[in-house]
């Protein structure tokens, strides 16, 4: 299935039926009086999250999503039928937003969330309603309410706890595969993945989303490469994973390159906490590896970790500091949300 984290949609809440003006007309009965029957309400438009999706690719083939009209009403009191509702049906992590491309509607992180992004025209009042002691053989009916038009956008930004970082060929999708079922496309060229890719880690015991995206280049923020477009999908992780290519004979250069594009797409995901790994250790021997663990350890100012997603050296360990910060996030959205103040 082809992967799609952005789409275009047009949607329209259906209108509501007419009210009806009729009179009683029976043999034998003398003022009959109005019973016009009420229009039926117009059908709304919902978005709804489910499981079993991670892609928008649905919407690529369809755009337009227009509920039914309610119908009018109708003589001897009978209202109209209201109008079917619509429910687009999205993965869990997408965001609604509006034709602006800048407001937030709604942001979908749970399954079965649902929210009305049109609502249906009121059906319009028969006659009947507008009786009184003053006015006995009112004529009059309202129109239904017109639907709701509008153009949204569907942004997917996918459902992580950690997030790799990189630039291509830092050996993301190789650590990936080695630490979880997930199996990305591994190759000695660059950007060998080109769409985000899940895999849910094991260690200790406990579990974690680990999200491997495409590798960043300098200017991705410009759009050199494939951009910066699929940063938004580590915007959720708790902890961001920093791999560092160890057999690159710039390390400094390569880590300032990505922690600039970072602060260049959004200072709230740059300020993430973040680990950084120098990656390939078992291509380099022991004085090259004290050196440019150095210069990376200089150049980000913390710790570094000394991995090798193909040996396995080190990976347990780096995995255990991931998973302890995830926990430290998850008590603490826990306890905000138990307090009622978590917002996702």
């Amino acid at each position: 299935m082809k992967f799609l984290d952005l789409a275009k949609v047009y949607i329209r809440s259906g209108g509501g039926g007419a009210g009806c003006a009729s009179f009683r007309r029976e043999k034998f009965i003398e003022f009959g009086g109005p019973d016009g029957g009420d229009g039926g309400n117009g059908g709304s438009v919902w978005v709804e999250a489910v499981q079993g999706l991670n892609t928008l690719i649905d919407f690529r083939y369809q755009q337009h999503f227009f509920a039914k009209n309610g119908q009018p009403g109708m003589g001897s009191q009978r209202t109209g039928k209201s109008g079917d509702d619509i429910v687009l049906k999205v993965p869990v992590g997408t965001e609604i937003i509006d034709e602006d491309e800048e407001t937030l509607i709604a942001d979908l992180t749970e399954v079965g969330q649902r929210v009305c992004l049109a609502e249906g025209g009121n059906g319009g009042w028969g006659n009947l309603r507008f009786k009184s002691s003053t006015n006995r053989a009112p004529s009059r009916a309202n129109p239904g309410q017109p639907g709701v038009e509008r153009t949204i956008w569907l942004r997917l930004k996918l459902i992580a706890d950690a997030g790799l970082l990189g630039l291509p060929n830092a050996g993301k999708s190789t650590f990936l595969s080695a630490v979880s079922n997930a199996r990305p496309k591994i190759a000695d060229y660059p950007f060998t993945t080109l769409v985000p890719n899940l895999g849910v880690v094991g260690v200790d015991g406990r579990e974690f989303v680990m999200a491997d995206i495409p590798g960043l280049i300098e200017g991705a923020s410009e759009g050199r490469g494939l951009g910066d477009m699929f940063l938004g999908h580590v915007e959720r992780c708790s902890v961001l994973l920093h791999l560092v290519d160890g057999t690159s004979s710039t390390i400094a250069k390569d880590y300032k390159t990505i922690v600039a594009e970072l602060e260049a797409y959004s200072e709230a995901l740059a300020d993430k906490p973040r680990l950084t790994a120098l990656n390939k250790i078992d291509a380099l021997d022991a004085r090259t590896l004290a050196s440019r663990k150095r210069s990376l350890e200089k150049a980000s100012g913390g710790p570094v970790h000394l991995i090798s997603g193909v040996a396995g050296t080190g990976v347990q360990e780096l995995l255990r500091a991931l998973y302890a910060i995830i926990a430290g996030d998850r008590a603490e959205a826990a306890e905000e949300e138990a307090r009622g103040t978590w917002h996702p």
